[in-house]
């Protein structure tokens, strides 16, 4: 099997080598994408889309196949490191840290002892201690609420600023992984538990298909948003604008959920119970 593999990689990689050679050269003022493609987005984006932000009319609209697989494949990396990663433990660790919040005084809990889980005076710490810190706690507590606020601006106008989806999901999802650091693993998992990170990972890509699957259902092409106009009671173009927005909605929902699965398998080798 290893032989077939390498063999399979040198001749896709020979076949993708030869075929450069058919591509213009760098930075070719005469290249298609310098004497077609370029002067029609900047020409016509906000005839076509009521969207100033070239950027995104071209990663959404023009070219909304593309950022569509996009997605996809990062719905598939968060997959694939869950079936790498994730493991079940099979029995109940020999011992268990907690601190006494009102002292702070660490204790240890033998296997058998009695567990104070639901104890507001009680909080369980991972195995490798770690000073209590509560400058830092609470900054970044007062701190994540302007993050996801900022987060979901970036979402909304990606289209009209500076922004998308893929940047506003990165922030929403380093929001999420900051309150892990500041606080436990396990706090941030009773916020944002796997499975509905898993869930909102495929939520993110099916709403971008599904919106694609919509325009189709309405006799245009797909992903062609001018069909949304009946749905929405707007113009094609303003359509067109608003179809944008949803895929961009879409592709935050996927990026964030899937940065945060990663990170929940990653910091804790897939058991889901201590790390950073």
């Amino acid at each position: 099997m290893k032989i077939i593999g390498l063999i399979t990689v040198v001749v896709c990689g020979a076949v993708l080598i030869y075929f450069t050679a058919d591509f213009p050269a760098w930075s070719d003022p005469n290249s298609p994408a310098s004497t077609h493609l370029s002067p029609y987005y900047i020409e016509h984006t906000m005839e076509d889309t009521s969207v100033p932000n070239i950027v995104t009319a071209v990663l959404a609209d023009y070219r909304g196949y593309d950022t569509m697989y996009e997605t996809a494949v990062i719905f598939t990396a968060g997959l694939a490191c869950f079936f790498l990663l994730r493991m079940q433990r099979d029995r109940e660790p020999a011992w268990h840290l907690y601190r006494h919040l009102p002292t702070s005084i660490t204790i240890r809990i033998e296997k058998g002892g009695r567990l104070p889980k639901s104890s507001a005076v009680f909080r369980r710490i991972d195995s490798h201690w770690i000073p209590e810190d509560l400058i830092i706690k609470n900054t970044c507590r007062f701190l994540l609420p302007f993050i996801q606020l900022f987060a979901l601006y970036v979402v909304a106008h990606g289209h009209h600023s500076p922004g998308g989806g893929f940047q506003g999901g990165v922030i929403l999802g380093a929001a999420v992984i900051l309150y892990a650091i500041s606080h436990d693993l396990r706090g941030a998992l009773s916020r944002l538990k796997e499975k509905s990170a898993a869930l909102f990972s495929g939520t993110g890509v099916l709403l971008y298909a599904g919106t694609g699957t919509i325009c189709i259902l309405l006799g245009a092409e797909f992903l062609n948003y001018s069909a949304l106009a009946q749905l929405l009671g707007t113009d094609a173009v303003t359509a067109r604008s608003h179809g944008i927005l949803i895929v961009e909605i879409g592709v935050a929902i996927a990026v964030m959920s899937v940065m945060v699965w990663i990170y929940y398998n990653l910091s804790s080798m897939g058991a889901q119970d201590e790390g950073l």
